[in-house]
């Protein structure tokens, strides 16, 4: 286990419920069993507040405790681009993610066994914000 990648994880600021959320989503991983819940208020195209929570291995934690803390005050459109990139660089498109240099200690391509785990907090938010 990346040491990293659990100090990462640890850092749960946003790992709370939203109660006045303007926008949610709740995936779950049929390969693992991860579940992921995300409450987002969005305000004129801008991502407020961003909480999470979910029964998931620490891949997934990790993932969407970066994805939290990068996504506060930016455009929704920003990061729809960011969770397009987030596949692509599993997708094989490595470089892709030299312009979100905070996703590289979870962006890895020895993670790549763990790329639904790590995608699974994209997948919530992309859920949300692509409408």
């Amino acid at each position: 286990m990346d040491l990293e990648i659990l100090r990462i994880a640890s850092d749960n600021n946003n790992n709370k419920f939203i109660q006045n959320h303007t926008h949610h989503s709740k995936l779950k991983n049929p390969l693992c069993g991860d579940e992921m819940q995300i409450n987002l208020i969005i305000n004129e195209e801008r991502i407020i507040d961003f909480g999470y929570q979910g029964k998931c291995c620490v891949y997934c934690q990790a993932s969407a405790s970066l994805l939290a803390k990068i996504s506060i005050n930016k455009k929704k459109s920003k990061i729809n681009e960011l969770c397009d990139d987030a596949k692509s660089f599993f997708d094989g498109n490595i470089k892709i993610m030299s312009k979100w240099k905070i996703m590289n200690k979870l962006f890895k391509e020895k993670n790549q066994s763990r790329k639904e785990c790590i995608l699974l907090p994209f997948k919530a938010v992309k859920k949300i914000i692509s409408l």
